[in-house]
C-alpha cells in the first residue's frame, strides 16, 4: 500500500541516479526499504546508498565511492516529492530516512474502507500450490495441548497462505501402521477382557487412560463376549482407531480446523511405495545391510550419521515411510511442502530431507516448522495431570475451560520455536489483562461507536467530502501508520510462516486504540471532525476483524 508507493518512488530516483552516473545499475533490486525500529528515524529508511557504494567499489577499487555522498544525492531527489515526503535526512554511514506527509497517512482510510474484507489480502503467492501437513497425531489417544498448538499453528499458516494468493491443501498424515497400532490394540483387548471379568495381561508399555475403557465398553456393546477368543488384536485396533480418530476430528472442529485430505500411512505399504523407496535408494548405492538391519547411508548426503530404516525384525523405522510419504507429496504436483512438527522431530528432519534429495527431488521446496512444547500454568504452578482422558491435559479439556478463541490466540502468542507457558488464570479472566479479551474488546468498542453514530443520525458521507485532514493527533497518525502496514505484515507473516506476528500486531493496535478512546471523543458537536473520526474507526474495525479472521478468532460486535 503506502510502502509500495514509496518503494516505487525510490526505484524512480534510483533510475535517475543511474542515468546521471551516480551509482551502478547493478544495485537494482538489492537495496531495502524498511520501517525503522526507532520512531525518531522517520517512517521509512533505505540502505540504497551503502549498497550502491559497495558495488561501485567492487567494480572499480580505485573509484572513491562514498556512501554518504550517494545518500545526499538520493536525498536531494527524494526531497522534490513534497506531495509524499515531509522530510528526508541522511543518517549514519549512509542511511536515508524519510518522514511522510500527514495527508499520505490520512488517505489510507478510503482505500481500507473500499477494500473492506479484502484489505490485507494479496496475490503474492501467485497461485502456488502448497501442501501444509500438520497435527498428524497417531490415533492412539486424545489430542494433547502440544498437538493443539501444532493444530492452531498449522491452520493459521494455511489461512495466511490462502490470504496471500496460494492454493493451499491442509493434510493430516494418518499414522495407522506400525508397532504403536499393535500396542493400542493389545491395550484395548486387555481392557475388554478385564471388563468381562476374564484374565488379561496389560502391555507393559500400553496406553493408559479412561478412553481405552470407553473403547472396550463400545466393543462389549457391539459384540458382547464374541471377541474373547479373537486370534489377534486387529479387531480391537480397528475399533480403537475408529473411535479415537472420530474424537480427534471432533476436537479439531471445535477449534474451527477442517482438513482437506487425510493420507493413510498404511496405503504406503499396501501400494508397495515403501518397498519402491528402498529399491530406488539401493540402486543409488545409498542402502546397505549391517547387523541384520537395513541402513540408509544418510551421511553421504550431509546428515550426521547413517540411519536404520528396516530393523533386524523386518519392521521399518518411521524414517522410511516418512521418506516415501514425502516422495508422494512431490509426485502429487505441489510447489511447496510445509511440514509442521513438534520439536521432538528435530533429529529425523535432516534424514527425511536427505532421502527426498536422494530420490531426485528438490529438498529446498520443503519447509519444516518445528514448534516447542506447551506448559500449562495455574496459580504459578505447572498443571500436569488430566482429570479423565489420559496422563496429559487434552485439548478438549482446555477448550472446555477457556474457550476456542482463547486457546487459538494464546497458542500464537509466542514464536513457534519458543517454549509456551499457557497461563490458565489469565486465559479464563475477562479483563483487559487478557490479550484475547483486550483485542476483541477493541473491535466491540468500534462496533458500538458505529451504532451510536447511526442512532444519532451521523453518517460517514462520501470520502471526498470528509475532512480527513482533521485527523492530526499524534495518536491518530500513529495508528494510521500501523493500519497501512497491515497488508505488508500479512504477506511477510505468510511467506515466513509466522502467524504469531498477527497476534503481536493486533495487541499493539488494540493498546493504541484503547488509549486513544479513553482520551478522545469520536462523536462530538464538531460534525466534520466526527465524520473524519468515524472513517478512522471504520478502518480500524476492518483491520481488527480481518486480523482476527486470519488467526481463526471471532470478532464480536458486543461484549
Amino acid at each position: 500500500m503506502i510502502k509500495q508507493r514509496i518503494k516505487q518512488l525510490l526505484d524512480e530516483c534510483f533510475a535517475t541516479g543511474v542515468v546521471n552516473g551516480w551509482w551502478p545499475e547493478e544495485a537494482a533490486g538489492r537495496y531495502a526499504l524498511e520501517a525503522p525500529k526507532q520512531e525518531a528515524h522517520g517512517d521509512f529508511a533505505t540502505n540504497l546508498a551503502m549498497v550502491a557504494a559497495g558495488l561501485a567499489r567492487k567494480q572499480d577499487p580505485a573509484r572513491r565511492a562514498n556512501p554518504r555522498d550517494m545518500a545526499e544525492r538520493l536525498a536531494g531527489l527524494l526531497r522534490r516529492h513534497t506531495d509524499l515526503l515531509a522530510s528526508v535526512e541522511v543518517a549514519g554511514p549512509g542511511f536515508v530516512n524519510m518522514r511522510l506527509a500527514a495527508r499520505v497517512w490520512q488517505q489510507v482510510l478510503p482505500a481500507v474502507c473500499e477494500l473492506d474484507e479484502t484489505f490485507g489480502r494479496s496475490r503474492a503467492g501467485g497461485g502456488r500450490r502448497v501442501l501444509v501437513e500438520f497435527v498428524s497425531a497417531n490415533p492412539t489417544g486424545p489430542l494433547s495441548v502440544g498437538h493443539g498448538r501444532q493444530a492452531v499453528l498449522g491452520d493459521c499458516i494455511a489461512r495466511l497462505l490462502e490470504a496471500t494468493g496460494h492454493e493451499v491443501t491442509r493434510e493430516y498424515y494418518f499414522n495407522d501402521a506400525g508397532r504403536q497400532m499393535r500396542v493400542l490394540g493389545e491395550s484395548t483387548r486387555a481392557r475388554y477382557l478385564e471388563l468381562l471379568g476374564r484374565p488379561a495381561t496389560f502391555p507393559e508399555d500400553g496406553y493408559q487412560g479412561e478412553y481405552i475403557y470407553d473403547i472396550a465398553r463400545a466393543l462389549i456393546d457391539e459384540h458382547g463376549e464374541g471377541l474373547v477368543d479373537a486370534p489377534d488384536e486387529k479387531p480391537f485396533t480397528a475399533k480403537a482407531v475408529e473411535m479415537i480418530f472420530a474424537d480427534i476430528r471432533a476436537t479439531l472442529e471445535r477449534l474451527g480446523i477442517v482438513f482437506d485430505s487425510y493420507y493413510n500411512e498404511h496405503s504406503l505399504y499396501e501400494q508397495g511405495l515403501v518397498d519402491e523407496v528402498v529399491a530406488l535408494l539401493r540402486e543409488r548405492g545409498l542402502v546397505y545391510e549391517k547387523d541384520g538391519a537395513t541402513w540408509f547411508a544418510a551421511s553421504r548426503l550431509g546428515s550426521e550419521k547413517d540411519r536404520v530404516i528396516i530393523k533386524s525384525t523386518g519392521e521399518p523405522t518411521y524414517r522410511l515411510p516418512d521418506i516415501a510419504y514425502h516422495r508422494e507429496k512431490f509426485r502429487r504436483g505441489f510447489d511447496w511442502l510445509v511440514d509442521i512438527f513438534g520439536a521432538d522431530h528435530i533429529a529425523t528432519v535432516p534424514d527425511v530431507l536427505a532421502g527426498v534429495e536422494a530420490l531426485g527431488y528438490d529438498k529446498s521446496k520443503v519447509t519444516v516448522v518445528l514448534h516447542q512444547f506447551v506448559t500449562l500454568m495455574r496459580e504459578g504452578r505447572q498443571v500436569k495431570m488430566s482429570t479423565r482422558k489420559a496422563n496429559f491435559v487434552t485439548v478438549d479439556e482446555l477448550v472446555d475451560e477457556v474457550g476456542a478463541d482463547v486457546v487459538r490466540f494464546f497458542f500464537l502468542m509466542r514464536k513457534a520455536d519458543s517454549q509456551l507457558e499457557f497461563d490458565l488464570d489469565l486465559a479464563a479472566s475477562q479483563s483487559q489483562e487478557n490479550p484475547v479479551y483486550y483485542v476483541q474488546y477493541a473491535h466491540a468498542r468500534l462496533c458500538s461507536i458505529a451504532k451510536q453514530a447511526a442512532a444519532q443520525g451521523v453518517s460517514l458521507g462520501e470520502a471526498e467530502a470528509v475532512s480527513l485532514d482533521r485527523l492530526t493527533l499524534p495518536e491518530e497518525l500513529a495508528m494510521l501508520k500501523v493500519i497501512s502496514l497491515f497488508p505488508d505484515l500479512v504477506e511477510r507473516a505468510a511467506l515466513d510462516l509466522a502467524p504469531h506476528r498477527i497476534t503481536f500486531y493486533l495487541q499493539e493496535l488494540a493498546g493504541q486504540f484503547h488509549s486513544y478512546y479513553n482520551k478522545h471523543r469520536v462523536l462530538s458537536d464538531d460534525a466534520d471532525l466526527s465524520r473524519a473520526r468515524l472513517w478512522f474507526c471504520r478502518a480500524l474495525r476492518i483491520v481488527f476483524r480481518n486480523g482476527l479472521r486470519l488467526i481463526g478468532v471471532a470478532a464480536p460486535e458486543t461484549m
